[in-house]
């Protein structure tokens, strides 16, 4: 009898081993990896009876437990996600507006480098420029033009200068020649008063 009761706390002691061991792989596998693993799992352990499982209703309460805190998990992802797309959007829609502002001035700024105040009127600078180049093409058509003009006068001048020389020296023997015949006149004149005293 004696082997009877120490085969029967042997039994005992190994079925309480065998059964706190499958609890603790039970408690393992319903607490740590994913949830199709945790459903693959029940699925091994359940007993089969006539083509239905029957599931331990404690693995049951676990594996919802674990799927409701998944979904929490993941709903508070989702959230935070959310959230950060939300201020990510806001963040792009500010650096949309500051970039389209810079746009804007750098637009501004490139039409104010080429327009500029001119006597109150606001002019573009190849306008200016076109303004500008036209009136230097007048002035030196004009300076052209008055040297041309001042050239042909000095050549008319020499040429007058030239004329009025020979003029004065034809008139100064002309004079010289008119002296001489005055005197000669008077020489004569002075002889025939002589001659006739």
């Amino acid at each position: 009898m004696k082997v009877y009761a120490l085969l029967g706390v042997f039994l005992f002691f190994g079925c309480s081993i065998a059964s706190a061991q499958d609890t603790t792989a039970t408690q393992n596998s319903l607490r740590s990896g994913t949830i199709t693993s945790q459903f693959e799992y029940i699925y091994r352990v359940s007993n089969n009876i006539r083509e239905h499982e029957v599931v331990k209703k404690s693995h049951l309460e676990q594996l919802k437990a674990n799927v409701l805190d998944s979904i929490r998990t993941r709903t508070k992802e989702i959230t935070q996600l959310q959230t950060q797309i939300g201020s990510l959007n806001d963040s792009m829609t500010l650096v949309k507006q500051l970039l389209s502002t810079e746009v804007e001035q750098k637009n501004q700024a490139i039409a104010s480098g080429d327009n500029f105040t001119f006597f109150g009127i606001t002019i573009q600078k190849t306008v200016y420029s076109s303004l500008m180049w036209i009136l230097v093409v007048v002035l030196a058509g004009a300076l052209g033009f008055f040297a041309m003009q001042y050239f042909r006068s000095f050549g008319r001048i020499k040429k007058a200068e030239k004329d009025f020389l020979e003029v004065q020296e034809e008139f100064e023997q002309h004079r010289k020649n008119t002296l001489d015949r005055e005197r000669k006149l008077k020489r004569e004149l002075i002889n025939a008063q002589m001659g006739k005293n």
